[in-house]
């Protein structure tokens, strides 16, 4: 994928992160893109995925497809 501008983007991380600091952090940006970084560096790289597979990863482990 090609570089996408992050210094825009809204940040969260789930209601459900422990505060032991192992967290993701999520954005959507542009181009039907979601970004997850380390909450622990939040200025170092992005994971860039497509919505519709962020989508689909999020449905598995809501479903329990993938271990929790």
């Amino acid at each position: 994928m090609a570089d996408v501008d992050l210094s825009g983007a809204v940040w969260r991380k789930s209601s459900h992160s422990m505060q032991n600091g192992e967290c993701v952090e999520v954005a959507a940006v542009a181009k039907g893109q979601v970004a997850v970084r380390d909450s622990k560096n939040p200025h170092g790289p992005a994971l860039l995925v497509s919505a519709a597979d962020w989508a689909n990863f999020i449905s598995q482990i809501k479903s329990g497809v993938l271990g929790r």
